[in-house]
């Protein structure tokens, strides 16, 4: 079929678009230099997806095959042999996603321009990610170098999000209680981090953070419901399956500590009110089910015609589940309009739609990156790699601010080396 054959090619070049400017390219005789590649990118830039194209293709300056590698791709084998003509979808995809793209600001670069920013701007976003976390031992469950990835393969699941999915959920709630104490918060403890974000709404500078994190921790340490959007949700809540009860999270905490399916306790006292009359089938999220034959009910007495509680959920954002209105309400309503800086903290900016944010803000707003490893899909104007509690408390020394925490010892030394950028 081949409308079939259209959207498996569509899908394919999806996922090189993916892959862009995340592996180093291999020198070729159809591969542009950094230099090169930096320079036709700066011309498209300059005037646009059309001139760009005549310009270069058009003209016979250059195939459309090597183009493609301006934008960080080479072009999938099974092109071969097309003519250059097959390459124009390919490279017409990889010219609007480069237009599209978010220009970074000359002007600021440095460590100390970062600073600089921090002290001047007042309506500040923070976007937050695992990375914030990890320094108490809360697990970035998507990297695969943490025992709570080795425990989810012995468990026979290749990927994290097959554990968060809605459905397996519903339909087994015991994998997920069986893993979850892994990643518990400690509410007593919260990371240097999770202080600096504190100190910016102290400063009366923090317009919000987003966090990627269902930890909580930035509740405890002191961020403010309206100046905190959870993205994925938390642990601060759980909600039965089946009636929908809501509790603080912190109830089931003791069942999660247990591997042990928490269930609702207003079913349980509404179950244990009589009612004559009502059979239901029990499934293992709570659900009714009805009989399936007659023959069932030879055996019914027992416990599967007992009705069971629904299951609490924590009210974190499984796969399968849209996120919290309030993130694009707020997004869109409040903050695109007021923010005046963007500081991205401990994520790599890979899942939709926060990933999505610096694109679309102003492209006059500065944005700011903090992380251990670097990131090529988006143009942050400063990137900063490093220990993000490390660079937060630098941060703050060289913006004269005092930024306290057990975890910052007094008398530490922070070394700075310049990173070369294609």
């Amino acid at each position: 079929d081949e409308s079939d054959d259209d959207f498996d090619t569509a899908s394919f070049y999806e996922e090189i678009l993916d892959q862009a400017d995340t592996t180093d390219l291999e020198e070729g005789p159809d591969v542009l230099t950094p230099q090169e590649r930096k320079a036709y990118r700066n011309r498209l830039h300059e005037i646009g997806a059309n001139p760009f194209v005549y310009e270069t293709v058009s003209c016979g300056k250059i195939t459309a095959k090597k183009l493609c590698t301006a934008f960080g791709v080479v072009p999938p084998e099974f092109l071969e042999g097309r003519g250059d003509e097959g390459y124009y979808e390919l490279l017409g995809m990889l010219i609007t996603r480069e237009i599209s793209k978010r220009r970074r600001l000359p002007q600021y670069r440095t460590l100390e321009d970062a600073a600089r920013l921090l002290r001047k701007c007042s309506n500040i976003m923070v976007i937050t990610g695992a990375g914030i976390s990890t320094s108490l031992g809360i697990p970035d469950f998507r990297s695969k170098n943490t025992g709570f990835y080795s425990r989810l393969q012995e468990m026979g699941y290749q990927e994290p999000e097959q554990v968060f999915d809605i459905h397996n959920f519903d339909d087994d709630p015991k994998t997920f209680y069986s893993l979850a104490g892994d990643i518990l918060p400690d509410l007593h403890k919260w990371t240097p981090t999770h202080e600096f974000i504190h100190l910016l709404q102290q400063k009366q500078k923090l317009l919000t953070n987003y966090t990627q994190n269902i930890d909580n921790l930035e509740s405890h340490a002191g961020i403010h419901k309206d100046k905190l959007i959870q993205c994925h949700g938390s642990w601060a809540t759980a909600t039965c399956r089946k009636c929908g009860y809501k509790i603080p999270g912190e109830e089931i905490f003791e069942d999660v500590k247990q591997q042990k399916v928490a269930e609702c306790k207003q079913c349980i006292r509404t179950l244990s009110v009589p009612k004559p009359g009502m059979k239901r089938k029990r499934s293992s999220n709570g659900s009714s089910k009805k009989r399936k034959s007659s023959e069932d009910d030879d055996d019914s007495d027992g416990q599967y015609d007992i009705p069971q509680p629904g299951v609490m959920k924590p009210d974190i954002t499984f796969f399968g589940e849209g996120l919290p209105r309030q993130f694009f309400d707020r997004l869109r309503d409040h903050d695109r309009q007021k923010v005046d800086l963007v500081v991205v903290i401990g994520t790599s900016m890979k899942v939709a739609p926060v990933s999505e944010v610096p694109q679309i803000l102003p492209n006059d707003v500065p944005q700011i990156y903090i992380s251990r490893d670097p990131i090529r899909h988006i143009d942050f104007d400063v990137n900063i790699l490093g220990d993000c509690d490390v660079v937060v408390a630098e941060l703050c020394r060289l913006a004269g601010w005092n930024l306290e925490h057990a975890m910052l010892p007094a008398d530490r030394t922070v070394d700075i080396e310049a990173v070369t950028e294609e």
